[in-house]
C-alpha cells in the first residue's frame, strides 16, 4: 500500500503533518492525564521524530519528492516545538 503513494512532495508534506500530528494529540492527552508525564517533553520530540523513520524509508525506496516534502514538515514541528518550549519559560 505504501508503495502506491503518489511521490510528490505535497502528498510527502501532508503524511509529514498528519502522522505527527495523531501522536502528539494522543501524547498531549496522556501528559495532561497523568501527572508524571507532564513534563516530559521527549515524549513529543519522539512524535516527531516519527519522521525521521518515515523519511529514511521513502529516501530507500526511490521516492526523493515524498520524502522532501516529510522533511519540509519535520523543519515546521521542530519549530512549533522550539516556541513551544520558549512558551513555557
Amino acid at each position: 500500500m505504501i508503495k502506491n503513494i503518489k511521490n510528490d512532495v505535497w502528498v510527502g508534506f501532508g503524511i509529514g503533518v498528519f502522522l505527527p500530528g495523531v501522536l502528539i494529540s494522543m501524547v498531549w492527552f496522556v501528559m495532561h492525564q497523568i501527572a508524571y508525564l507532564a513534563k516530559a517533553d521527549l515524549l513529543l520530540i519522539g512524535c516527531i521524530a516519527v519522521n525521521a523513520l518515515l523519511l529514511k524509508y521513502f529516501f530507500k525506496v526511490n521516492k526523493e519528492n515524498t520524502g522532501r516534502g516529510i522533511l519540509g514538515a519535520t523543519f515546521i514541528w521542530g519549530m512549533l516545538f522550539f516556541f513551544y518550549k520558549l512558551s513555557q519559560s
